[in-house]
């Protein structure tokens, strides 16, 4: 016979009570999906156990808690590095990475579905303003701070008997390419468009012929011989043993809460970032740059 978990919700006067707080505060940050809750027939209900899971995210800047949830940019260094980081920690913790795109990793953030997002929104160059720009689009913005990751070779990715044929510019878009484009929002189709926009072209301009919502996929589509050229960073085209035609340098960070920052994964995490064996795969990748990794680049009080 196994025992059961008997859950207890709480009412909102009870909540407010247990936090020692106004009870309209209690219903807005359940409407703004700060605090854990479900609404029922019209009656918001707040499960205890979440309630004192978000009480114990809170102390001492989240250092007690025992997951971690990443969301954004794909990228196959942070995917390495998050399993290995999960190898040492094992089913005492949880380090999850769900590669989603940029805005929509923002999203997540934004609603508390994540603790930190991942994004490549500009070339290295620009990041300060692309970046910034794009995290002030979000309502609780100002609890965000921005955290240097690493640069990142971006450019076409393409098949490798047609690697000649795509150096000239000028003569690319003349020939019948069957292109693979990302889902709107991820950081490898702004740079796509922005790349088009300096040609004189469009994205409608070209023979689309597959959307893919990660780096991954878009290389998986080229690798089979389904699609031509896409798209993306250096170390995807490697991996899948495409060509690779560099077009700028971007800068792929993490944008989390200040509180986010201290906790133990994420800490850990950057640690590896600095680690002389990461900076070996990372060159066994290829397109990468680790200097000034952890790096804190903005905050709402800079």
């Amino acid at each position: 016979m196994t025992d059961e978990v008997q859950l207890v919700y709480m009412s909102a006067k009870q909540v407010a009570e247990y936090l020692d707080l106004n009870e309209k505060k209690v219903y807005a940050m359940a409407n703004d999906r700060i605090l854990p809750a479900t609404k029922v027939t019209g009656k918001w209900l707040f499960p205890k156990v979440l309630i004192d899971r978000w009480v114990m995210d809170s102390c001492h800047s989240g250092m007690l808690t025992d997951r971690l949830i990443i969301t954004g940019s794909d990228d196959p260094l942070l995917s390495m590095l998050v399993a290995r980081l999960m190898g040492k920690v094992g089913s005492r913790e949880l380090v999850s990475y769900s590669a989603t795109g940029s805005r929509l990793g923002l999203e997540l953030l934004a609603k508390g579905y994540a603790d930190v997002c991942t994004l490549h929104w500009g070339s290295f160059d620009e990041r300060k303003i692309r970046h910034t720009g794009l995290l002030k689009g979000y309502q609780n913005h100002q609890q965000w701070i921005l955290v240097h990751g690493y640069k990142r070779a971006q450019g076409l990715i393409v098949r490798p008997d047609m690697h000649h044929r795509v150096q000239d510019q000028t003569e690319l878009f003349a020939q019948p390419l069957r292109w693979v484009k990302r889902q709107n929002g991820a950081g490898s189709q702004q740079h796509l468009e922005h790349w088009l926009m300096t040609t004189g072209m469009a994205v409608t301009d070209l023979d689309v012929r597959f959307t893919a919502f990660s780096e991954r996929e878009l290389a998986g589509y080229i690798a089979r011989e389904d699609a031509d050229i896409g798209f993306g960073c250096q170390a995807v085209a490697k991996e899948s043993g495409l060509a690779f035609v560099p077009l700028l340098t971007e800068s792929f960070d993490f944008v989390m809460s200040q509180g986010i920052y201290f906790r133990r994964q994420l800490q850990q995490l950057l640690g590896m970032l600095t680690a002389p064996d990461t900076r070996q795969v990372a060159a066994m990748l290829g397109g990468y740059d680790l200097s000034g990794a952890g790096q804190l680049l903005w905050s709402q009080g800079q």
